[in-house]
């Protein structure tokens, strides 16, 4: 492999675009800077596309798509489990060049590769998935058959949070469907996409079928508004997502546009304090916070919120934040500026009246000075008027509403503009299965605080943190990079002669 690394803290490198099977330096003379996040250091430098690259992307897509569309199913389906392959043994590599550009230590980067592996397993099923319909005789002598073809390019343009897994919750559904794919990562951390196109190519997929353009918003809106991409999927901020759902649809594409999320835990009286406290402090904080199912509002139903504020605050001092390569708990956030937001919330949330329990903005690192640490963060007695509560802010600040019942938290929740993912900490069923059904939110979890769904389901949300209809993955994945098709067979003879203006009637 080829891709993008450093030798020496000192040493960078280029991180360029991908175009028919091989790497492609680009036109437009613009980089950016990518960071190590556990030492402040430059890592490397992304290539900035220009709208010629991305048209010279799209176009490779273009040629490739219809000798892929033509190939047989069993053949592409073996391509895909040649990737399959690769990327299980080759696993721990993906997830050292995670670590090393978004800073989440390698237990949770390898988790990240694992559920992109889920989907990859799941496209590897595609004949079963593609397979239509036939119905004999659905008139006399006439029969009626359905079948799903592919669309063509589409594009995927993903977040910087799950660099390897979010690429991979569409590229393996699109092209074991007989799509060609461009694939725009975040400029944050761009080499696990390099790394991915390199696998492809080993794996046998022939070139011109993934394709990678680095980038800015002017390869977004490029391909966005690029008349031979037929479809966009998209991961990021609900504004983002907003823009790319107007942009692209207004250009005649389909999309599915994920968006952001605020997601609530809810912890009833009779609750296990010990567990919930467990996955509070887990989902809270893993990562960094920096997952769009992250917990970030704890909403607690008294009398039982001063124990399991102190039950959080006792497991929250426990964990070291520090490089992600040390088996510390949890690493650096992914940019100094990203540091700085999120430690802007926290003062901003002292300033409004929300108690700081555990305050990670003087956190002792295990890792260099230059990290751009911030330490998990518990605040208290937060109100839905602050700013900590209304925003999505990404990072490892877990918030505690108190409620007085379990009315006033579903009242909460569906108040909320989001509606990405949510969970109930019970021992009561009846409360859960009257939670499950109420609440307004995409995906719920009992007793599970980070319901992300398995690759045979699909993930989505609700309200403002989904824009289109289709969710990722699962079977609406299978249908998004898709479009259905219904021919009506008969087989002429002379009985079929002479005129007849009526509309046709099944007989």
């Amino acid at each position: 492999m080829t891709t993008t690394r450093t030798t020496a803290a000192t040493t960078t490198v280029p991180a360029p675009h991908w175009l028919d099977g091989k790497a492609y330096a680009g036109t437009s003379g613009r980089t950016g800077e990518v960071y190590d996040p556990a030492t402040g250091e430059v890592r490397a430098h992304v290539a900035y596309a220009s709208t010629e690259d991305v048209a010279a992307a799209v176009a490779s897509a273009k040629a490739a798509f219809p000798a892929w569309r033509d190939t047989s199913l069993p053949r592409r389906t073996q391509t895909l489990f040649a990737f399959r392959e690769l990327l299980n043994a080759r696993r721990d590599e993906l997830a050292g060049i995670i670590t090393a550009e978004h800073g989440k230590v390698l237990a949770d980067a390898l988790g990240e590769v694992a559920r992109g592996l889920e989907v990859v397993e799941f496209a590897c099923g595609m004949p079963g998935l593609l397979k239509g319909g036939m119905t004999e005789n659905a008139s006399t002598g006439v029969d009626v058959s359905s079948v799903r073809q592919p669309l063509g390019p589409v594009a995927i343009i993903s977040p910087f949070n799950f660099p390897a897994m979010v690429p991979m919750w569409f590229f393996p559904i699109a092209i074991a469907a007989g799509n060609t794919v461009v694939l725009k990562p975040s400029e944050k951390d761009p080499s696990a996409s390099l790394w991915m196109a390199e696998l492809w190519a080993e794996a046998g997929l022939p070139a011109g079928v993934f394709n990678v353009v680095q980038g800015d918003k002017v390869a977004v809106d490029a391909l966005l508004t690029h008349p031979d991409v037929r479809a966009v999927s998209f991961v990021g901020s609900t504004p983002v997502a907003r823009h790319v759902y107007e942009t692209a649809t207004a250009h005649g594409k389909r999309v599915q546009a994920l968006g952001g999320a605020k997601n609530h835990m809810v912890v009833l009286p009779d609750a296990d304090l010990d567990l919930a406290a467990d996955a509070a402090v887990n989902a809270g904080y893993g990562s960094a916070g920096e997952r769009c199912m992250a917990i970030s509002a704890l909403v607690v139903v008294e009398p039982v919120a001063d124990a399991l504020v102190a039950k959080i605050a006792e497991r929250t001092a426990t964990l070291t934040v520090g490089d992600g390569r040390r088996g510390c708990d949890m690493g650096p956030l992914v940019t100094r500026a990203h540091r700085d937001r999120v430690a802007g919330y926290i003062d901003a949330g002292e300033e409004a009246g929300a108690a700081v329990v555990v305050d990670g903005r003087g956190v002792t690192p295990d890792g260099a000075a230059g990290g751009f640490w911030l330490g998990p963060t518990l605040l208290d007695h937060v109100t839905p008027g602050m700013s900590v509560y209304t925003d999505e802010i990404f990072g490892p600040v877990l918030s505690v509403l108190r409620v007085a019942s379990y009315e006033g938290a579903v009242e909460l929740i569906n108040a909320n503009p989001y509606g990405n993912g949510t969970a109930i900490f019970t021992n009561d069923g009846g409360a859960a299965r009257r939670f499950s059904s109420e609440v307004e939110v995409g995906m719920v979890g009992i007793n599970v605080p980070i319901p992300v769904p398995v690759a045979h389901y699909s993930f989505g949300g609700w309200k403002s943190s989904l824009f289109g209809d289709t969710h990722a993955y699962g079977a609406e994945g299978v249908h998004f990079f898709t479009r259905g098709k219904v021919v009506t067979t008969r087989w002429l003879d002379p009985s079929h002669g002479g005129i007849n203006l009526g509309f046709p009637q099944n007989r």
